[in-house]
């Protein structure tokens, strides 16, 4: 029997419900009868007991928002009857208990990986094409005009075929409506291509519009984000690109690249426009050089490597009012696996994490670590109110829509992904990752944002899940995508990868869909499977200018 809404939590005073719901319909829940008030819309909710102005809303047994106005029991909670509201935080003991998951199905695996000289173990190997000011973005454009196609790494030309089809139309004289009425749709097709550097999975470009004006913290947070990728584990070196005269200097890159790697030794071409002259002999140094850094990088090969290399970000974007139920404690219970291996993991989107603050200060090892997590956190929150903002404004209409109606919602979901073990270390963007355990890094709720940053700081994949559908990608790291819902899935499988679907419709447990997860992890960090993102060349890559975003 199909399973119609579930309670999240013991505490909660609200049910989720898992399909639509009629006005009218008579829900039983253990002993309680709840006759619905309203129309209830799979993934959103209704309240268990009547609800007088101020009274709390309590799911996944924490504080999510309170009653704008008296609400009956079996009335759906909506922007109407309901408002954020979230309990306070203090630092103070710890609470470090963890039931460590059993691991014997991958304590012996391995993936297979791109071994770098500082120890660090790559899912992919890669070239970089920096600039350190948006004024040498036109350059890179041209450089990448020049390599990409030619050495194998261009996109295929479906969409081309596509237009050529409507040209030849238009020249035999087709009206608008027939063209608009013509077969031209294609089946798209990824068609294999043939790389002068098969080692080399791409040449990423990583465009900004960063680097100069704004204030000086702006290009010093810049050059460390830039440097995270040049000494990223799945970087086999870089060309960077300088105007000369910006605020974003390469004696900065330089130093932020000795912070994270004292003894780097990656091959790193660096040109300077003003001191070279025209942009002709700029251009066809850059060329050489990095067909030069090319063949050197061509020289690495997959070799294997124990999971304790993988660094997973965990990101969300698109999320939905299943997105807590299904993919989010999914990728938790992954990261928990992860880390008992001995790996590494990242927890971001501070703005996402509001109302659960006290539960991650918790289970913060050291506690200068849950200090700089509540001082983080509470300084980007103030920001926020003075800007005319808050974390109440995070959710996106279309997180509304489906389900999350406040922030405290959003968030108590969200930070599912990390799991259940505990804080080893609590990060400011863009610092790295350092050590084996679960990360939380100081970032927006932003998704391009976050999963920027999470990658800056040392992710090797990256697990992304979405209740909408998005088709975010990273340059440098694979960006897995994960449904929270099979219909999402169903109608999106071009540019989601995974689905947990399954969980809701009571097929696959949390822990089953965790651990096939993991399983296609290792593929991809392998470079067996090639991820939706990757096959489109999904390179999102937007550094955060240290400011209010939520």
């Amino acid at each position: 029997m199909e399973k119609k809404i579930l309670k999240v939590h013991p505490k909660d005073n609200v049910l989720v419900a898992l399909v639509d719901l009629a006005e009218g319909e008579t829900i039983t829940y253990g002993d309680e009868v709840y006759i619905l008030k309203d129309h209830v819309k799979a993934k959103h909710k209704f309240v268990t007991q009547d609800l007088r102005t101020d009274d709390q809303v309590i799911m996944y047994g924490v504080l999510v928002g309170k009653a704008k106005l008296p609400v009956p029991k079996g009335a759906v909670l909506t922007t109407a009857n309901l408002k954020h509201a979230a309990t306070g935080f203090h630092t103070g003991e710890n609470q470090l208990d963890w039931h460590v998951p059993d691991i014997t199905a991958w304590k012996d695996k391995t993936f297979n990986g791109f071994h770098r000289n500082d120890g660090q173990v790559g899912t992919a190997n890669h070239w970089l094409v920096i600039p350190m000011v948006f004024c040498e973005n036109r350059n890179l454009d041209v450089i990448q005009e020049a390599l990409l196609n030619n050495l194998g790494y261009g996109r295929n030309e479906n969409y081309q075929a596509q237009a050529k089809e409507l040209m030849a139309l238009y020249e035999k004289g087709a009206s608008v409506e027939e063209i608009l009425n013509s077969q031209t749709s294609f089946t798209e097709k990824a068609e294999p291509k043939n790389r002068m550097f098969p080692n080399v999975d791409g040449i990423k470009f990583l465009n900004h519009n960063g680097g100069c004006g704004g204030i000086r913290q702006d290009s010093q947070t810049l050059c460390g984000l830039l440097a995270g990728y040049i000494t990223h584990p799945n970087v086999a070196g870089a060309t960077v690109l300088s105007l000369g005269c910006q605020n974003a200097q390469v004696s900065i890159l330089m130093e932020e690249i000795e912070k994270r790697s004292p003894d780097f030794d990656k091959p790193l071409y660096i040109l300077d426009q003003q001191k070279t002259g025209t942009e002709a002999d700029l251009l066809s140094d850059a060329i050489k050089q990095t067909f030069a850094g090319l063949i050197q990088a061509n020289a690495n090969v997959r070799q294997p490597a124990p999971l304790s290399k993988l660094c997973i970000g965990l990101e969300c974007g698109g999320s939905d009012g299943f997105s807590g139920l299904s993919a989010n404690p999914a990728i938790g219970y992954t990261s928990d696996l992860l880390v008992a291996l001995g790996g590494s993991v990242i927890l971001a989107e501070f703005p996402e994490l509001c109302g659960v603050e006290q539960n991650i200060i918790d289970r913060c090892v050291d506690p200068a670590d849950a200090t700089r997590f509540a001082e983080l956190i509470k300084t980007y929150s103030d920001r926020a109110t003075e800007a005319g903002s808050g974390f109440d404004m995070n959710p996106s209409p279309g997180n509304i829509k489906d389900g999350l109606i406040t922030d405290a919602i959003k968030s108590a979901g969200a930070a599912k992904k990390g799991g259940t073990s505990p804080v080893v270390n609590v990060l400011d963007y863009p610092e790295k990752v350092t050590k084996p355990g679960l990360n939380l890094l100081c970032t927006p709720g932003n998704d391009v944002e976050s999963t920027t940053a999470e990658v800056g700081s040392g992710a090797n994949i990256v697990l992304f899940t979405t209740g909408l559908g998005t088709p975010t990608g990273n340059p440098i790291a694979p960006v897995v995508k994960i449904s929270t819902n099979t219909v999402l899935y169903n109608k999106m499988n071009d540019i989601i990868d995974l689905d947990t679907g399954s969980i809701i419709a009571g097929e696959e447990t949390i822990e089953e869909a965790g651990a096939r997860i993991l399983n296609y992890v290792i593929d991809v960090a392998s470079g067996n499977t090639t991820v939706s993102a990757v096959r489109h060349i999904q390179d999102d890559f937007i550094p955060w200018k240290r400011g209010i975003s939520l």
